[in-house]
């Protein structure tokens, strides 16, 4: 199944011309556990800063 996936972190290298993102795979933590209850607590741990 195709996705697409958004970001707005410019400095990213998987950050590609439109904001989509070209990881192969993304992964996404919860700040709280294996629970979340908004966007605020979980975090791309798939950002990689661009040299």
């Amino acid at each position: 199944m195709a996705q697409t996936i958004l970001c707005e972190v410019s400095n990213c290298v998987y950050n590609a011309e439109s904001r989509k993102c070209t990881a192969s795979e993304i992964f996404v933590v919860s700040h709280h556990g294996k629970q979340a209850s908004s966007n605020e607590e979980t975090d791309c741990k798939t950002f990689e800063a661009q040299v």
